[in-house]
């Protein structure tokens, strides 16, 4: 396979950093020989950042990228991805950094892009689902998948979840400059531009665990975010490059 990149977006994530870096790392071997993880980090308070740079000194394999502000999620993603396509990536894999992904799901996602041009993590296709979550915020995020599959005419089932991998030629074709929600609506867009601009998109099932460990950055602003975003990506303008 190709060269897999894993982006990992942090923010006081010092208690889940290095753990999940050295799951990551083996997942990514087995599917791909030539692959990396970029730590991307938000200037956290908390010493993230210098422990993804021990990391990084430990091994080939790690990078970090040092933003010096932290403006969003989706803004820290672009980033990641840039960084992720300069270097040479064919597949770039993002999730989040707290475990609530399983990294031995990552082959499965490298696998699955042998034959779609974007893969997603999903809880809500057959096989797929949550553990440790309260019946509201169950219903918070099958209601959000629901209410933005409805408007935006797709029938992906689960467009607020943040486990995917992208081929490069996906990135490539989206203007990053166009995409301009910086919370968990980001995965929305990203997903909805890229089933506009004509690339197939597949599901498998993943199973989606509560954090054991720091503090969510869920917020209503980042909830209201993606509420009034999906309209917007419905009857406003296409934004993909040429080419």
């Amino acid at each position: 396979m190709p060269g897999a990149w894993l982006v990992l977006p942090t923010y006081n994530e010092a208690e889940n950093i290095e753990a999940i870096v050295h799951a990551a790392l083996p997942e990514l071997a087995r599917a791909s020989p030539e692959h990396r993880v970029l730590v991307v980090d938000d200037n956290s308070p908390d010493g993230t950042g210098q422990i993804a740079d021990r990391l990084a000194a430990e091994s080939p394999n790690v990078e970090v990228l040092h933003r010096l502000t932290k403006d969003g999620l989706g803004r820290a993603y672009l980033a990641g991805f840039g960084r992720a396509l300069l270097g040479g990536a064919e597949l770039i894999l993002e999730m989040d950094s707290d475990f609530s992904h399983d990294p031995k799901d990552l082959p499965r996602l490298i696998e699955a892009a042998s034959d779609a041009d974007l893969v997603l993590g999903s809880r809500y296709v057959p096989g797929g689902g949550v553990v440790d979550w309260g019946l509201r915020r169950r219903l918070l995020s099958r209601g959000g998948s629901w209410y933005a599959r409805r408007i935006l005419g797709v029938s992906v089932r689960d467009l607020t979840g943040g486990f995917k991998c992208f081929h490069r030629r996906v990135l490539e074709r989206l203007d990053f400059d166009g995409i301009d929600t910086y919370g968990y609506g980001f995965q929305i867009e990203l997903t909805y531009r890229a089933i506009r601009a004509g690339f197939t998109v597949r599901e498998i099932p993943i199973v989606f665990r509560d954090r054991e460990r720091g503090t969510s950055k869920m917020s209503p602003m980042i909830a209201a975010e993606a509420v009034l975003k999906v309209p917007a990506l419905r009857f406003g303008s296409r934004r993909v490059r040429s080419g």
